[in-house]
C-alpha cells in the first residue's frame, strides 16, 4: 500500500502495483527504472516518465528507482548526453541514491545469454542483407518466409558468433538472430535481431572491447531482470514489443520477471519531441542549441525559467493515461506561472523606454523608496528602488490622446508611478520624424503613499530611474511553432514551415531597477505588468540578460479562439 494515500495521484499503473502488493507479486517490492537512451537530452515527454518513476518509488514503502543508460548504439551515444540527463533528472527533484547502471554494465551477461540461446537451438547466426531481411519478413497482411540461414547447426552458429564477437566479419555482414515464427502477425516476434556488428567505434563505457551490440528489444528486458525491475513501465509504442519481452525472459535461465506496462507518450501542442527533428532543429540552425529556451528539452525548460516543481505539477496534472491524447500548451504555462506568481520577487524593467523629466523634482536628488518584494510574501523582505528627476517609462504607457478606456498616461492626464507619487504629463518633446523622444512632467509630492486631494488618476505605470537604472537586453521568447500540432499537419511538407517566426524578439535598449545588479544566471522574477522573466547564462556584470519565461496571461488563448 502506498505510504501517501492522501496526497499520491492515482492512475491505472498505480492500481496495477497496488494489486500485485496485495497478492504478494514480486515479493513485495516496488522497483522501477527510468531507461533513456544517451543519444540526445531529455525533453518534456522524459520529464512525464521520470516523474511517474521516481514519484512511484518515492511513495511506496520500500521503493526503489534505478537510473539506467541503454548505451547498446555507441555511434550516436556520448558522454556528453550521459552527463546532461543526470543533471536533468537531479534538477526535476529526484535522487538514484547510488542506483546509476549501464546497459554496457551486462554486455558479458548478454553475450552469454546469446550463446544459451544458440545452444538451445533458439537463436541463429542470419547472413542476408539487410534489404533482403526485409523481403523476408513479410508484410502486416502476408507472412514472412524463412531465411535459407535458420537451419544451422548449433555447432556453426556458436562458431560464427564466436568469430562475429572476435572481429573476423565487416559491418553487416552477419547479425544474431531470434528463432521464433516468421508467420507471426506480429512483426517484432519474426525472427528479430539480437545482435549486429558495429566496427570502428569506441564506446563511452567499454570502449574499443566490442565489435558486437546488442539490440534494444534484447538488453532491455534482460538489464530489467538483473537489476530485479518489478514493473517496467514505458509508452505505448512499445506494446507490440512486449511479446518479445516476455519471449527472452522465458527463453533463459533468469530468475526475475518483470511486467512491462504501457502508458501514453507526452503529447504536447505546438512542440516536436522526435529527437531525430529536435536534432535537425539545432544542427540546420533554426535554434540556438540544445538549451534554447525555446526547445522542448529539460535544458530548454530550465534556461526559459521553468521550475523544477512547475514541470513536477505539471506531470501530475496531464495524468497517466493508457490512450494517447493531445496536451494544450496552456497547460505548462499556467503550471509555471502558478509557481512564479507564488515565488518570484517582484521588479520593474521598462522593454520600451521613453524619457521623462519630472520638472520640478530637484535635480541630483536621489530618493531611496522602500517596497516589498513580494506583495503576498512579507517573508521575501523589502527592496529599495531610487527614484531620480529623470526616469523612464515604456512607450506604450503614453499617448497624446486618448479615450477614457485608456488608463494610463495622456498630455494633460495624470497617472501614479508604481510605489511612488503621482505625476502629470506636461510636454511632449518630438524629433525632426515627428517621433516622441522625451515627456515633460510633474510630480505632486504629496502622494507618496497617499491618494491626491479631490482628483482621480486614470491608473499606475511601472517606471526605472533613467540614471541609476541599469541598461539589460531582454529576450522575448514564444512558441518556436503556431501551429498546434506542428508534426502532423499534412497540408505541409514539413514541421519547419509552422516555425513561429515572433518566437524569440531581442530588446537591446531595455532599463532594469538596480535591485537586479545582484541577480545570478537561473534567478526568476517577475516583472511588474510585463510578465516572468529568469537571467539567462549569457549575462555578464557590463550587460544583464533576462529570457521571457512566460506571459502574466495567456496570450494565446484568443488566437487559439479565433482559428477553431
Amino acid at each position: 500500500m502506498s505510504n501517501n494515500e492522501t496526497t499520491a495521484p492515482t492512475n491505472f499503473i498505480r492500481q496495477i502495483i497496488d494489486e500485485d502488493l496485495k497478492n504478494g507479486n514480486h515479493g513485495g517490492m516496488v522497483h522501477t527504472r527510468f531507461p533513456p537512451e544517451p543519444n540526445g537530452f531529455l525533453h518534456i515527454g522524459h520529464a512525464k516518465s521520470i516523474c511517474l518513476n521516481f514519484g512511484i518509488a518515492r511513495d511506496y514503502q520500500g521503493g526503489l528507482c534505478n537510473l539506467r543508460f541503454d548505451d547498446t548504439n555507441p555511434h550516436k551515444e556520448n558522454q556528453e548526453y550521459v552527463d546532461a540527463i543526470q543533471e536533468d533528472v537531479r534538477w526535476l527533484g529526484f535522487d538514484w541514491d547510488k542506483r546509476l547502471f549501464y546497459a554496457s554494465d551486462y554486455f558479458q551477461q548478454l553475450h552469454d545469454f546469446a550463446v544459451e540461446l544458440i545452444e538451445k537451438g533458439r537463436a541463429y547466426v542470419c547472413d542476408l542483407t539487410a534489404e533482403e531481411t526485409r523481403e523476408y519478413r513479410g508484410t502486416l497482411t502476408e507472412p514472412g518466409k524463412d531465411s535459407p540461414y535458420r537451419s544451422r547447426s548449433v555447432e556453426e552458429n556458436l562458431e560464427l558468433f564466436a568469430r562475429m564477437k572476435a572481429g573476423e566479419f565487416e559491418d553487416g555482414s552477419r547479425v544474431l538472430r531470434a528463432k521464433i515464427d516468421m508467420a507471426s502477425p506480429n512483426m517484432n516476434m519474426r525472427d528479430p535481431t539480437l545482435y549486429r556488428i558495429r566496427h570502428g567505434v569506441i564506446h563511452h563505457q567499454t570502449g574499443e572491447e566490442w565489435c558486437i551490440y546488442p539490440m534494444y528489444d534484447f538488453t532491455h528486458p534482460i538489464s530489467d531482470a538483473l537489476e530485479d525491475i518489478t514493473h517496467s513501465l514505458c509508452t505505448l509504442e512499445f506494446e507490440n514489443h512486449r511479446p518479445l519481452y516476455d519471449w527472452a525472459l522465458d527463453n533463459i535461465s533468469i530468475d526475475c520477471h518483470p511486467q512491462q506496462i504501457e502508458f501514453s507518450r507526452l503529447n504536447l501542442q505546438y512542440t516536436v519531441v522526435s529527437k531525430r527533428k529536435l536534432t535537425q532543429l539545432v544542427d540546420e540552425g533554426h535554434v540556438a542549441g540544445w538549451d534554447d529556451p525555446r526547445m522542448p528539452t529539460i535544458a530548454g525548460l530550465r534556461r526559459r525559467g521553468y521550475t523544477p516543481a512547475s514541470i513536477r505539477t505539471f506531470s501530475d496534472r496531464i495524468g497517466v493515461t493508457k490512450s494517447d491524447n493531445s496536451v494544450e500548451m496552456g497547460m505548462l504555462e499556467a503550471c509555471i506561472r502558478e509557481d512564479l506568481d507564488a515565488n518570484a520577487p517582484r521588479a520593474m524593467a521598462v522593454l520600451h523606454p521613453l524619457k521623462v523629466v519630472i520638472e520640478n523634482y530637484p535635480e541630483g536628488q536621489v530618493e531611496q523608496l522602500t517596497t516589498a518584494t513580494h506583495p503576498k510574501d512579507e517573508s521575501m523582505g523589502t527592496r529599495t528602488v531610487p527614484l531620480t528627476r529623470e526616469i523612464y517609462i515604456d512607450k506604450a504607457d503614453f499617448r497624446e490622446e486618448a479615450n477614457k478606456k485608456y488608463k494610463r498616461l495622456v498630455t494633460g492626464g495624470e497617472v501614479r508611478l508604481r510605489n511612488a507619487y503621482v505625476i502629470k504629463a506636461e510636454q511632449v518633446i518630438k524629433d525632426e520624424h515627428g517621433e516622441i523622444v522625451e515627456l515633460r512632467c510633474t510630480y505632486d509630492p504629496d502622494t507618496l503613499g497617499a491618494n491626491p486631494e479631490g482628483r482621480k488618476v486614470r491608473g499606475v505605470i511601472h517606471w526605472v530611474s533613467a540614471t541609476e537604472g541599469v541598461p539589460a537586453e531582454i529576450r522575448l521568447y514564444d512558441r518556436l511553432f503556431n501551429h498546434p500540432n506542428p508534426d502532423g499537419d499534412k497540408e505541409v511538407e514539413s514541421f519547419l514551415e509552422h516555425i513561429n517566426p515572433d518566437s524569440l524578439l531581442t530588446l537591446t535598449q531595455a532599463m532594469v531597477e538596480p535591485s537586479l545588479k545582484g541577480a545570478k544566471p537561473g534567478d526568476r522574477f517577475q516583472f511588474e505588468r510585463e510578465g516572468y522573466f529568469t537571467q539567462d547564462k549569457d549575462s555578464t556584470t557590463e550587460k544583464l540578460v533576462f529570457n521571457r519565461t512566460v506571459t502574466l496571461r495567456d496570450s494565446w488563448a484568443k488566437i487559439e479562439q479565433q482559428s477553431k
